[in-house]
């Protein structure tokens, strides 16, 4: 088959007799062949070193004594300063630790833990990304768990989250020749990657909804669309780049900040973090943080240190009461400083987090109220509203909830805690009331809602990973929101309510995919909480086949209204797959 598309002219067949001598020669040879991707095009001496790699004034100039100390052995400096790879990349701190992690693991680099991070500081500050460059990955670096599509270009998609997301893709900026050379490396270290997916026959196919497979075919193997595609989205220099850096300066992030987040099954947080700098430095600061989890009232305190990588992008690692291991924390400021957003997790177990917004709280603002929404009809409640610089000497009239509510009764008042006793006439119109106390205001602060028409379960995609044994379990929890179907009673619609975390009963329901399914009974289970905990790794002699505990399931949210007789589900869909044995490369846990 193979000879007859080479005689036929076909001009994937016509690469391939000569991609596979390269690939052949590469494996045989070892790692010292990194640099043949073509028999007829060997590269230029020097090329895996120096800077012939691209035209030197596309580089970056590396004026860091710890960068050149360090990693100039092999990435030699030329005349004009620009280093071999490094001055021809921009990655997030992320990547350039992956990149100083890789050295130390495959090559054998001796570096102190303190000239690592001054490599990884300078690196990511004159080489990173700028805000808007950033903005599309932020899932990667944020550790998010969520369906990615890459749109742009679908064959290098499918090229490169064969082995793993296309974050770690878009979150880096690279030469033509950088990009080629990453290629080559993958090839070196992955050997198999090259039938599997680089010049596979299907690994750069068309979906049946984008361009048909000749004209794929023709376009070349799946690496080679990649590659020319990578070259022209993700150049080394952007628009983006040069004028952020030519703005950029050290992010003055100090005070004291309103926290408003969200943590799967738990619920809404809300408090405060104050924000210090450490003397003698621009982008360094420590933190002191405290928040409380509304829906039970547990309080948290905690300390923490944080970085300020490019002006705007901040990590930092917290050590919060009541956990057992630190936070890490990944956020994005604003270019005004006045808010900062991302995601507070757990280093081994990322699939526990806080999704949280920082407000700086200059003068008096509401971070939110709890519970976030009024049942109308339903008397006289007790409302808490969140906040920073509240005024303490509130009246009834310095506290608005819209038309249809009335304040009853203001229970007491602190600058960062107000209690109110409210109610919701039972003719109130339903919808999102914008909320004023004492000056601080609120869009859409509190929703009023007249029944439970729905149950909206989230993520509405869920993954969690057997193990226990050889590998760690990757738990995944669940939270149910209340919907009320708005004036038009129809699911789906724009004036759809969200009324919040309504208390539900948890169950898994079987997702039939073949006769007789078992994946119910092998999966895992899960809790009052909603938090799914997976079975162990390895074959299971109970199940037929002797099959690993892996499946899909329903994962089904009932909530039952005491006033009406039927009760309201939603449910999501959840995958049991398998442990991750080895990671390739993967941030620090």
């Amino acid at each position: 088959m193979r000879e007859e598309r080479m005689v036929g002219g076909s001009r994937r067949a016509g690469r391939r007799a000569v991609k596979w001598i390269a690939a052949g020669v590469a494996v045989l040879g070892g790692v010292g062949s990194v640099g043949m991707m073509r028999v007829a095009e060997e590269p230029a001496a020097g090329r895996g070193g120096s800077a012939a790699l691209a035209v030197a004034d596309t580089g970056f100039v590396i004026e860091s004594e710890a960068v050149i100390e360090n990693c100039g052995g092999c990435h030699v400096q030329d005349e004009t300063g620009r280093m071999g790879r490094l001055s021809y990349l921009r990655k997030t701190p992320e990547g350039w630790q992956n990149s100083i992690r890789r050295m130390v693991s495959l090559h054998g680099v001796q570096l102190e833990p303190e000239a690592a991070r001054e490599v990884v500081h300078y690196l990511a500050n004159a080489q990173g990304l700028a805000p808007d460059e950033l903005g599309p990955g932020l899932f990667e670096v944020e550790r998010r768990m969520e369906p990615f599509r890459y749109e742009a270009d679908r064959s290098t998609e499918r090229t490169c989250s064969a082995c793993h997301s296309m974050g770690r893709v878009i979150t880096q900026r690279r030469t033509a020749e950088e990009w080629e050379l990453l290629i080559t490396t993958h090839r070196s270290l992955y050997p198999l990657v090259d039938r599997q997916v680089f010049y596979s026959e299907s690994g750069g196919e068309e979906d049946s909804e984008d361009e048909d497979s000749e004209d794929s075919e023709d376009s070349g193997y799946p690496v080679e669309q990649a590659l020319e595609h990578l070259s022209e989205a993700f150049p080394l220099h952007t628009p983006e780049w040069e004028a952020w850096s030519a703005n950029v300066r050290p992010a003055r992030v100090e005070g004291t900040w309103a926290i408003t987040g969200n943590e799967h099954g738990k619920g809404n947080v809300y408090g405060t973090m104050e924000v210090q700098a450490v003397a003698g430095t621009t982008d360094e600061f420590t933190t002191s943080v405290r928040y409380q989890y509304v829906a039970t009232g547990a309080e948290v305190t905690a300390t923490g240190s944080s970085l300020v990588y490019t002006g705007h992008q901040w990590r930092g690692r917290s050590e919060h009461s009541g956990a057992s291991d630190p936070l890490r924390e990944v956020m994005s400021i604003d270019r005004g400083w006045e808010e900062m957003t991302g995601r507070w997790f757990h280093g081994a177990h990322d699939e526990f987090g806080i999704d949280v917004t920082v407000r700086r709280a200059d003068g008096a603002l509401i971070s939110g109220i709890h519970p976030m929404s009024l049942r109308t009809g339903n008397g006289v409640q007790e409302v808490r509203v969140y906040g920073a610089n509240l005024p303490e000497g509130l009246s009834l009239s310095d506290v608005d909830l819209g038309p249809g509510v009335t304040v009853r009764e203001v229970v007491s008042a602190s600058p960062d805690l107000a209690v109110l006793q409210v109610e919701a006439a039972a003719d109130a119109q339903v919808g999102e009331r914008d909320v004023f106390v004492g000056g601080a205001f609120l869009s859409g602060g509190v929703a009023v809602y007249d029944s439970v028409d729905g149950i909206r379960v989230t993520p509405d995609l869920g993954m969690a990973r057997v193990g226990g044994v050889v590998a760690p379990k990757q738990f995944q929890p669940f939270q149910a929101v209340g919907i009320d179907y708005g004036v038009d009673d129809e699911a789906g619609t724009e004036d759809d309510i969200e009324i919040g975390m309504v208390p539900v009963e948890w169950r898994l329901d079987e997702y039939p995919v073949t006769y007789d399914d078992d994946d119910l009974q092998f999966v895992g289970s899960i809790d009052a909480d909603g938090l799914f905990t997976p079975a162990s790794d390895g074959p299971n002699p109970e199940r037929s086949g002797n099959r690993n505990n892996m499946g899909e399931v329903w994962v089904v949210a009932t909530y039952r209204d005491p006033t009406v007789d039927v009760p309201v589900e939603g449910r999501a869909y959840l995958i049991v797959t398998a442990p991750i044995l080895l990671r390739w490369g993967e941030t620090e846990p």
